[in-house]
């Protein structure tokens, strides 16, 4: 916490300095950030840990939960203290390194350009720094973001603690994670408002330029990091031992891979994998051993050569900028910031807001993600997967199903929005709720007037292929009530949604794992012209 000036209510009345004295020497430490806020006219006392200050509002920490109170109706005591004259709001972002390191930074500076603030970058510590934001026509401070660099469990942990007002996350929050938060007093964290994704990020297999192989079967890659596959020659490669590499343990993206791959199959991560202190270190190490396997963030596998992740019926995805923007690669990683639920200061409340918008989208790619915007996917991509439609068509798709979907399909372009569902359920995934969002700024920005949006439906080949077709309409259904409920409960007369489905006629990965029919149950945006 950045020094602060304090005010202090300390009388002598009817005390001897000596006394005074000995009691100052005799009384237990009080801890830095103690205080006590006395109501105006005294009738109200409240005495807890500092836990932030907007320029408006404090709030401590008391022994009966979090008190919020208006700093100009209050008197303070205690080192702790906010200077009230200086007017800076202060908002602490603890979290994933990864984040924190280049995106946040670039975000932060775009925004004080984009809004006319000027900016100071204050070093605190090698993995801390503080960012000023100054109205240049007030010549006064508005917001000092506080970044505190750490991993995905530190955020979680200082937000539930009071030391961050936001924790920056490269995972999605566990359940156990969300309950404390709740039983904390921070609101469901796991709520739309509450978790907001600012990019797009995955997680890459990479190995040595050594392997000829460009391909790995995601099965292969979750029962080799299980310890069950040691050798390249189970897996079709060279009769070399295999060796594993990830990023260190506690880091948010190797939880999330650990948590989507190697648990989803029942197993746990083989107490023989080498961990090394970084992404940049694994792809060093397994550039030079033709027997490793790694897995890194998307562009950070320097000399190492990426991987596609595929399956037994050959159909494989490598990780691009528009496979991450569909979600259609399997290992796509959402950027989280979680925010509690209370007041922001307003500078940052307007940062928020800003990080949906088109300016800190572009900053986004530029920094290396995958950013949210919606974009339109090459024509010659649709003809592409089409033709693979017919090609690998089951008994159960007939060919005046192919037909109807490329004449409603043909004449229309996909657009790079993509919604899809939890594992076992019918609420949409993170990603796509924040797509619901995205996508519902959009309209009312008036980006698709005069358009006709189709949400497109689409299932596994698991099942009757006519019941499939039932639960892809019932998905498209489904994200067209939740776009409608994030307009207000209606659609602008400028812009009109319709569904349709066309069930497993157009698979996107291999039915016979959990991650390709995953991938395969989707709803996808589609306009015409």
């Amino acid at each position: 916490m950045t020094a602060r000036r304090a005010r202090f209510r300390i009388s002598t009345t009817g005390c001897a300095a000596g006394l005074l004295a000995a009691l100052c020497l005799c009384a237990p430490p009080v801890a830095a950030d103690e205080l006590t806020l006395s109501s105006v006219g005294g009738g109200i006392v409240v005495s807890g840990r500092y836990l932030g200050y907007d320029g408006t509002y404090l709030r401590v920490e008391t022994a009966a939960g979090p008190v919020t109170m208006d700093y100009s109706r209050v008197t303070c005591d205690g080192a702790a203290c906010p200077d009230p004259d200086a007017g800076v709001a202060q908002w602490r972002l603890v979290g994933a390194a990864r984040m924190g390191e280049v995106l946040l930074p670039a975000l932060v500076e775009g925004f004080a350009v984009s809004e006319g603030y000027s900016l100071r970058r204050e070093e605190v510590g090698p993995l801390d720094f503080d960012y000023v934001l100054t109205d240049p026509a007030a010549e006064a401070a508005r917001l000092r973001i506080e970044f505190r660099l750490s991993d995905t469990d530190g955020g979680f942990s200082d937000l539930l603690s009071g030391r961050a007002d936001v924790a920056m996350a490269v995972r999605e929050i566990r359940p156990e994670e969300r309950q404390a938060a709740l039983e904390a007093g921070l609101g469901d964290l796991g709520a739309p408002e509450r978790a907001r994704i600012v990019a797009l990020d995955g997680l890459v297999p990479v190995v040595s330029a050594a392997q000829e192989r460009t391909e790995i079967d995601i099965a292969h890659l979750a029962a080799a990091f299980a310890g069950e596959i040691a050798n390249w020659s189970r897996i079709g490669g060279p009769d070399i031992p295999l060796t594993l590499h990830l990023p260190p343990a506690q880091e948010g993206h190797v939880q999330g891979f650990v948590d989507r791959v190697v648990r989803l199959t029942g197993k746990e991560l083989a107490p023989g994998v080498v961990h090394h202190p970084d992404a940049l270190s694994v792809a060093e190490a397994v550039a030079r051993d033709p027997g490793a396997l790694g897995v890194v963030p998307y562009r950070l596998g320097g000399d190492a050569r990426p991987l596609a992740i595929g399956g037994s019926c050959g159909r494989g995805m490598m990780a691009d900028l528009q496979s991450l923007k569909t979600e259609d690669y399997p290992l796509t990683m959402p950027l989280f910031l979680y925010l509690p639920e209370r007041r922001l200061p307003p500078v940052a409340a307007d940062f928020v807001a800003w990080l949906r918008g088109g300016r800190a989208q572009f900053i986004v790619r530029r920094a290396g993600f995958a950013d949210l915007g919606t974009e339109p996917i090459p024509v010659a991509a649709q003809g592409e997967r089409f033709a693979a439609a017919i090609t690998e068509a089951g008994p159960e798709v007939g060919l005046a199903d192919l037909q109807q979907m490329v004449r409603t399909l043909g004449t229309r372009q996909r657009l790079s929005t993509t919604f899809r569902f939890e594992l076992g359920s019918t609420r949409l995934d993170a990603q796509s709720r924040s797509n619901v969002y995205q996508l519902a700024r959009e309209i009312l920005d008036g980006v698709h007037d005069g358009d006709v949006l189709m949400l497109a439906g689409f299932s596994d080949g698991v099942g009757p292929a006519v019941a499939n077709r039932g639960l892809a309409a019932a998905r498209a259904e489904t994200v067209l009530r939740a776009l409608v409920d994030a307009l207000g409960g209606s659609l602008p007369r400028e812009v009109r949604v319709r569904t349709v489905a066309f069930g497993e006629a157009l698979p996107m990965g291999c039915d016979d794992t959990e991650w390709g029919r995953q991938i395969n149950r989707r709803v996808e945006l589609w306009v015409e012209g």
